[in-house]
């Protein structure tokens, strides 16, 4: 017998804290998984946005995401992450993030859905050819 289901996106996102080291790459993996938690979610067609947002600054920096079958890669280039913090102390900026994603639906509207949301840690980078 087939038993009709429906996909509820949105109830409540997941929150991650990310810890990055300043001007280094960073990358986070969020994956996704039928209700058996093993196979892969058919993500065909979604479109991906992730967004850090540094409230001291009010500077909003775009992090490239990158889409597979089940999963995506949010990634934070040396070229951004040198630009988060600019103190000499262990903790040098917190940073709020997320990640949207719009999954097309043929009979109305598309869907946009916040799976994830969160707090980047940036760590100070210390050794001499690393950002300060």
């Amino acid at each position: 017998m087939c038993i009709p289901m429906v996909e509820k996106y949105g109830a409540k996102p997941a929150y991650v804290q990310w810890t990055v080291v300043r001007g280094d790459t960073a990358f986070l993996q969020v994956q996704f998984y039928e209700s058996d938690e093993s196979t892969p979610f058919d993500t065909e067609g979604w479109t991906y946005l992730s967004t850090a947002y540094d409230p001291n600054g009010n500077v909003l920096d775009n992090l490239e995401v990158v889409a597979e079958d089940g999963y995506a890669t949010i990634k934070a280039s040396p070229d951004i992450t040198e630009n988060w913090g600019s103190r000499y102390t262990t903790v040098v900026a917190e940073l709020k993030f997320d990640l949207q994603i719009t999954i097309p639906d043929p009979d109305s509207e598309d869907i946009v859905w916040t799976p994830v949301i969160g707090t980047i840690c940036v760590l100070g980078n210390v050794t001499p050819s690393g950002a300060l």
